[in-house]
C-alpha cells in the first residue's frame, strides 16, 4: 500500500480538537492512530529526564543528537513508550508541553521524528495528527485536512481539560499560551504550522466531534470513489 493512499493527515494548532476526531475517524475507518505530538513530548520526557531542559551551550545540540540516536520511541495502540517504558502521564506533566513545542523548532529533532513518522506507515493505514503531517511528513498524502478553530474556543476546551485534570490555570493564561504557541509554530523556520495547499479546512470552533469525523470520512469516501478505488 502506497503512502498516498495509507496515510489520512490531520494537522492545526492545539486544542482544535485534533486528537479526539483522529482517534474517532481512525476507530471508525479501521485505521492506526497516531498522535504525532505525543511522539514530541516524549522527546521532552526524555531531554527532561537527561537534565538538559535548560538548554543551551556550544555542545547541547551534540548532545541533543546523541540522545535522539540512543532513544527508542515506540507508539502502538494508542500508547506511547520511551526504551519500552509506557510514559503515561509523564507526557503531560506540567512545562512538557511547552518544551515539546520549542525542542520542535529544532533541525536533529523534526530529522529524528520525521524518519520514525514515515517509517510507521509502512506497517500499515494511518491517521495521523499533529502540524506538519501534511507539509513535511506526508506531502503525498491523498487525504489532508485542517482542523482549527477560534482561539477562544480553543483556550475554553483547554482549560476544561485542564481543570478536570486539577490543573490550577486561568482561563486567560490558557488563552495566552495558546496564541504564544500559535505564533511560535507558525512562525518557526522550519516546517511552520499552516495548511497543505490542497488541504481541506475545517473549523470546528460550532461543530461536533461527530460532525467534524462525518466530513471528512465524506471527503474520504468521495475521493476514493474519485480515484477508483
Amino acid at each position: 500500500m502506497s503512502t498516498e493512499s495509507a496515510v489520512i493527515a490531520i494537522d492545526g494548532p492545539a486544542a482544535a480538537g485534533k486528537s479526539t476526531v483522529a482517534r474517532e475517524l481512525a476507530r471508525e475507518l479501521g485505521f492506526n492512530y497516531v498522535n504525532t505530538g505525543a511522539m514530541y513530548r516524549a522527546v521532552a520526557v526524555a531531554v527532561r529526564e537527561a537534565g538538559m531542559e535548560s538548554y543551551g551551550g556550544g555542545d547541547f545540540l551534540e548532545r541533543l543528537k546523541a540522545l535522539l540516536a540512543a532513544a527508542d520511541i515506540g507508539v502502538a495502540a494508542g500508547r506511547v513508550t520511551l526504551n519500552g517504558r509506557d510514559l503515561g502521564e509523564s507526557l503531560n506533566a506540567r512545562g512538557i508541553d511547552d518544551l515539546a513545542s520549542r525542542l520542535s523548532a529544532l533541525a536533529p529533532v523534526r530529522e529524528k521524528m520525521r524518519a520514525m513518522q514515515r517509517r510507521i506507515a509502512v506497517d500499515g493505514a494511518v491517521v495521523m495528527e499533529g502540524r506538519d503531517v501534511g507539509t513535511v511528513i506526508f506531502p503525498e498524502a491523498r487525504f489532508k485536512f485542517f482542523l482549527d478553530a477560534q482561539p477562544e474556543v480553543r483556550a475554553q476546551r483547554r482549560f476544561a481539560q485542564l481543570a478536570a485534570a486539577g490543573a490550577k490555570t486561568t482561563l486567560g493564561e490558557v488563552l495566552q499560551q495558546l496564541v504564544e504557541r500559535d505564533q511560535r509554530d507558525s512562525s518557526r523556520e522550519i516546517a511552520p504550522l499552516k495548511p497543505a495547499p490542497d488541504a481541506i479546512v475545517i473549523d470546528s470552533s460550532a461543530l461536533s466531534v461527530k460532525a467534524v469525523v462525518g466530513r471528512m470520512k465524506a471527503f474520504v469516501a468521495e475521493g476514493k470513489k474519485d480515484r477508483g478505488s
